[in-house]
């Protein structure tokens, strides 16, 4: 038998869902369920099942602050969020992407995700901001997203029957506090060897072009490259959504029962 504690009320309102922490509008909803406004077109308890937040329909959901902002304008990004069940502004950051000197791998995407949040921050009164920097790392070699089909080409033609990294940092920045958190993840992926004229068609669909390593693990093409990774699959896509996960909820303040120790 799994026992449930309700926590919580899931509203949802003319502009869509919503999880509200045990108020709305000053009413105790837990007391008085049946005076809600009219204009709720719907209630759920949203309870705890074994430290996760879960309802009738939408589950897993961590709790929104007011003001959540993605600092990047990457789709892959904004589905990953959205299946979390988040909702956010996108503000991209204008931050130069260079960085001055020789960094590993790791301190790149960390250092990128934290400026890119900063950035953002600086332009917003209040919120949490959402940095986020994808690599993909080939024989100690960063290879970002390709400036033209015929660089693409070429870093695919590298990438076949080979192994590389993919590292994604991604950073957490609240304002006005200014309580930062960064972490990264990575995942190891390995290529089938690839034919030259699989990557000429995948080229010019014009999937690669925006992406880090020239290819997308979840494009009706890239999925097929891949022979095997060792990691996190959503890594590859730019958001390690387990870690960013308990991270999130731990940067909120809600508990969870994710052990981040076994992350690293």
């Amino acid at each position: 038998m799994i026992r449930k504690k309700c926590e919580n009320i899931f509203l949802r309102t003319s502009t869509g869902p919503a999880l509200y922490h045990g108020k709305y509008s000053g009413i105790r909803t837990a007391s008085a369920p049946g005076k809600l406004p009219a204009a709720l077109s719907e209630v759920r308890c949203s309870c705890h099942i074994a430290g996760f937040r879960s309802s009738t329909a939408e589950s897993h959901y961590p709790v929104q602050p007011s003001s959540l902002i993605l600092a990047s304008r990457s789709p892959r990004r904004q589905h990953l969020l959205r299946q979390l069940g988040l909702t956010f502004d996108i503000m991209p950051s204008t931050v130069d992407e260079v960085i001055d000197g020789v960094v590993s791998p790791e301190e790149h995407v960390t250092i990128l995700a934290e400026r890119k949040a900063k950035d953002v921050g600086y332009k917003v009164p209040a919120g949490i901001i959402i940095g986020a920097d994808t690599i993909v790392v080939h024989n100690g070699d960063i290879i970002e997203k390709p400036g033209s089909e015929e660089e693409a080409v070429h870093i695919l033609q590298r990438l076949s029957d080979q192994r590389h990294v993919v590292y994604t940092g991604f950073s957490l920045v609240e304002v006005p506090s200014w309580r930062v958190v960064t972490k990264y993840e990575r995942t190891d992926v390995w290529f089938r060897k690839l034919g030259t004229e699989e990557i000429v068609d995948y080229v010019k669909s014009g999937s690669p072009m925006d992406k880090a390593g020239a290819y997308g693990i979840q494009d009706d093409f890239g999925a097929v490259f891949v022979r095997k990774i060792d990691g996190d699959f959503y890594n590859v896509m730019g958001l390690p959504l387990c870690s960013f996960y308990c991270s999130y909820r731990a940067f909120t303040n809600h508990s969870t029962q994710c052990d981040e120790s076994e992350l690293a």
